[in-house]
């Protein structure tokens, strides 16, 4: 097999990056971790002539309270919000130290995950639950988009070949918010064969529950959240029937492993 040819320059900071990914559209791609992209590279799944590093830009490092929220830069790793749990936001460290493995956590990005857009991954379903932000930057300016609507299809994002991820915008929850998360591993830090989110945050009027780990992107169970909001629990029936709509063609088996993900999230965030 032929070996793969491309150049690689590490970008000074985001403008000179984005004036690079601009100059080749389609043809050059932004690193970081290198912890998906760099396996697609080694299987010729993604044959780029041009690698811009941006993992030495600070701006894109950076961790910054903005008062009711946190801006998280987009080549933060997992292991640094592992290790630097961000006040009104425990669910992401909660999330971040059951990524991968410690190894891959301290070089994959938060922006890369969600750049990457893999169904299966924590954060494209985390982040919708936690109603994200995401801010994009290009040749164009900035333009911020909602989680939920980053991922267009499985590996497939509204990013253009000329922008890249900035920054994640997540909300603080409040005192009275409760929070589940449950994923079905074969492994220990394998990709889940089925995933749940949940967040109830009643003194914010927020009820967002979200099914991932499906062919799609995660897909959100609005009748389910408002049951839990409303009245403290979901029937298992409501739950099947949600996950019938928001994923039809979903066979028995896979069904149940996806409300029993979803039970089971619930049972951590409301415990009986």
């Amino acid at each position: 097999m032929k070996a793969a040819v491309f150049e690689y320059v590490r970008a000074k900071d985001v403008a000179d990056a984005v004036q690079r990914l601009a100059a080749m559209p389609g043809d050059a791609k932004p690193i970081a971790g290198g912890q998906s992209l760099g396996p697609m590279l080694n299987l010729r799944l993604a044959r780029p002539k041009l690698l811009v590093d941006v993992s030495k830009i600070a701006s894109l490092k950076e961790i910054k309270d903005e008062g009711d929220a946190w801006r998280i830069g987009a080549s933060v790793t997992h292991s640094e919000l592992e290790d630097r749990p961000l006040a009104g936001c425990a669910p992401l460290a909660q999330v971040a130290r059951i990524v991968a493995y410690r190894s891959v956590r301290n070089r994959g990005t938060i922006g890369g995950s969600l750049a990457h857009a893999d169904p299966a991954a924590d954060w494209p379903l985390v982040l919708p639950a936690l109603e994200a932000a995401v801010r994009l930057i290009g040749p164009k300016g900035a333009r911020e988009v909602k989680a939920d609507q980053l991922m267009k299809t499985a590996f497939s994002t509204v990013l253009a070949d000329d922008e890249l991820i900035e920054s994640i915008r997540v909300p603080k929850l409040s005192a009275s918010a409760a929070w589940g998360y449950y994923k079905f591993c074969r492994k220990t830090g394998e990709f889940p064969d089925a995933a749940a989110a949940l967040l109830l945050d009643p003194e914010r009027r927020v009820a967002r529950l979200y099914a991932g780990a499906l062919d799609r992107p995660p897909q959100p169970l609005d009748t389910v959240a408002r049951a839990l909001a409303e009245k403290g629990t979901a029937s298992v029936e409501m739950i099947d029937a949600a996950l019938q709509r928001a994923a039809p063609g979903l066979g028995p088996a896979a069904r149940k492993l996806r409300v029993t993900a979803v039970r089971r999230a619930i049972a951590q965030a409301l415990p009986s």
